[in-house]
């Protein structure tokens, strides 16, 4: 047990007592946090996003404004040319440029940061989980986490909007990612005590590959190859075994606790990686969830329906554990994009965020 768990154990009287074991240590300390979208409309040519809608027609998790599943032709016929206007060149162009400078604050920040590690909080999808289980919760405590690279034939496959793009989700060569394992096993330890039931994950089985939650971090971001990190895997997307965003909020907080609790002088950064909202672009849930992330209410965080929570827009999940884990810290939002991209409302929700 740490010195800092034990504490939590003891009573008021025996921490009068026992003040010294913990005077002079040096402990970890987040000092920074990041919110980012990371959907491959951030990093193909806007003349492409037309050819990336084309996938939306056929998408049959399209959930809407209600939370509930529709098909294309229905959002068609109820945005009643609401997105038109939308739909131009020019207005694609512009929305990237923004989103681009949105990133490039985000890059700009962690480099500044100067961290000694970084927890990346980020989904799942058949990447590192698999057949064998899908866990609601894993953290990866092995000592190097491996980016492998799509097969010939897979990438073969993508449209040319998805190729472009798709240097920030895997690389073109067979990638080791440096883990900070002493911390990655110390928060499986301190979530454990927080009666958080998880997944440690130790090494990768044949043929899975880390995400690109992560590797969006590691590639778009430039996060420095010798900077380690911690991958915490949340399971947003294969349901039933989501956890609520109440939930998620409770184990950001429980991580900023572990790593206050670890007894090493860190520089620590957390990023929450993903969403906002898409296939759909719910323009006004992603400004309803960053308002209650900003205003750390955690009344509106816990009374946000889970019905929302399904497909892309899930991966609002992964923010509100990285802002669970960076209360206190002050948010800034940097920019929210809405990437309308069809008829139909289809697109992204992109945002960009920083907690100092």
């Amino acid at each position: 047990m740490t010195c800092a768990s034990y504490l939590r154990k003891v009573g008021i009287g025996e921490l009068n007592s026992l003040w010294f074991y913990s005077e002079g240590l040096e402990m970890a300390k987040i000092v920074l946090g990041i919110g980012t979208s990371h959907t491959p409309q951030l990093t193909m040519d806007p003349t492409l996003w037309e050819d990336h809608a084309k996938r939306d027609v056929k998408n049959p998790k399209l959930i809407g404004y209600d939370g509930e599943v529709h098909t294309y032709e229905d959002l068609v016929t109820a945005a009643k040319q609401r997105f038109a206007p939308d739909l131009n060149l020019d207005i694609y162009q512009e929305k990237h440029a923004r989103a681009q400078r949105g990133l490039d604050t985000l890059t700009e920040a962690l480099r500044e940061a100067k961290p000694d590690v970084v927890i990346v909080i980020g989904d799942d999808q058949d990447e590192i989980f698999g057949p064998t289980g899908v866990p609601s919760l894993g953290i990866f405590t092995g000592e190097v986490v491996y980016d492998i690279p799509r097969a010939p034939e897979r990438l073969a496959a993508l449209s040319e909007g998805m190729r472009q793009a798709g240097w920030t989700s895997h690389s073109e060569v067979l990638m080791g990612h440096k883990v900070h394992s002493q911390l990655a096993h110390h928060l499986v330890a301190s979530l454990t005590e927080d009666d958080f039931d998880l997944t440690q994950v130790k090494k990768q089985a044949e043929g899975r590959t880390l995400g690109h939650a992560f590797n969006f971090v590691r590639y778009r971001l430039a996060l420095d190859p010798a900077i380690p990190f911690v991958p915490v895997l949340l399971n947003t997307y294969m349901p039933p075994n989501v956890m609520s965003p109440g939930r998620c909020y409770r184990l950001g907080q429980s991580i900023r606790r572990a790593v206050e609790s670890f007894n090493e002088d860190l520089r620590v950064v957390v990023i929450g990686s993903g969403g906002l909202s898409h296939f759909v672009v719910l323009d006004e849930f992603d400004t309803s969830v960053l308002d209650a992330l900003q205003k750390q209410d955690k009344d509106a965080i816990e009374g946000f329906p889970r019905r929302y929570f399904r497909s892309g827009t899930s991966e609002i999940l992964n923010w509100i554990a990285a802002g669970g884990a960076l209360e206190g810290l002050k948010m800034e939002i940097i920019d929210y994009v809405p990437g309308f991209r069809s008829p139909a409302g289809t697109g992204t929700g992109m945002g960009f965020a920083l907690w100092n």
